[in-house]
């Protein structure tokens, strides 16, 4: 017989169960999210504790006493957080499918802000590695991406959009190399980000075949086992997918195991929801499936 089971080398962190049951309205109820913990083995008490951190940093807003018959809501800053990852799961499905993404313009922001806005200064540099950028020197990063709106909304957010200067350009030098996927191999860790995804595809890779032998027999898969499965593989995915800065097809190596890791999620959680004992989509992920069945 062939069971589907979470990996249990693979640490699946409460919050980002929390944020796979929020609804299209942007609320998680407190009695599902219970019971579909409970299903991927985390306790009340994580579950709680984890809540009250999310209230505490202003992503979500409770409705109701605290307990099973809460429901939770998320903030602006938690509809933006939720829906920049949305956003990157659209785009590295979507340059999937088409092949492509790139203008071949290169998009820069500079800036020089001073010593007594350090503290924003390092969040503005955080939030430009964030948005997939890499840094050129000291003050001045590059993307692929049309970044700018983003970029600039981030410095008008830290007060320091005065100190920032955008450019875009398709004639950029790095250090003598100007064939854009040299530049690239030379500014961001494709290599590592590479190895990491292969890792991802090694240890995930049997879950396909597995899941279509059970629809083969007509056996049915459990919820004990279809929501710790997919919450497990979704993390695992996760762990590169929000260290990758998604940049086009045109810059990356070929065959890149990134597209080879989201067929295998896809593919996966297809597979899956085919098998389920209880029938239909569940809450878990909802969201991930809306976005890519979106897509052309």
């Amino acid at each position: 017989m062939i069971t589907i089971v979470a990996d249990p080398t693979v640490e699946i962190p409460t919050r980002t169960l929390i944020f796979g049951m929020v609804g299209e309205d942007g609320t998680v109820s407190a009695s599902d999210l219970y019971a579909v913990a409970e299903a991927c083995g985390q306790t009340p008490d994580q579950v709680r504790s984890c809540l009250r951190r999310l209230v505490a940093e202003r992503l979500f807003v409770r409705d109701g006493s605290p307990g099973r018959d809460a429901t939770y809501e998320l903030t602006p800053d938690g509809m933006a957080a939720l829906g920049a990852s949305m956003e990157r799961t659209r785009l590295a499905y979507g340059q999937d499918a088409a092949g492509r993404g790139w203008d071949r313009q290169w998009r820069l922001v500079a800036f020089a802000v001073p010593e007594h806005k350090r503290v924003a200064r390092d969040a503005f540099r955080d939030q430009l590695r964030t948005l997939g950028g890499a840094a050129i020197q000291g003050g001045l990063y590059v993307s692929p991406h049309q970044w700018h709106k983003d970029a600039k909304a981030r410095a008008e957010r830290l007060g320091i959009v005065g100190a920032v200067t955008m450019s875009t350009t398709d004639d950029l030098d790095v250090g003598g190399e100007t064939d854009p996927r040299e530049i690239t191999r030379k500014l961001w860790p494709i290599e590592t980000l590479a190895g990491r995804y292969r890792d991802f595809i090694d240890r995930f890779s049997f879950v396909p075949a597995s899941l279509a032998a059970i629809r083969k027999e007509r056996r049915r898969l459990p919820d004990t086992a279809f929501l710790p499965g997919a919450l497990a593989m979704t993390v695992a995915y996760v762990g590169c997918f929000n260290d990758d800065p998604l940049l086009p097809p045109e810059l990356l190596p070929r065959p890149w195991p990134g597209r080879e890791a989201r067929d295998l999620l896809l593919r996966s959680r297809r597979l899956a929801l085919t098998a389920r004992e209880a029938g239909g989509r569940p809450a878990l992920f909802r969201l991930f499936d809306d976005a890519v069945n979106a897509i052309p």
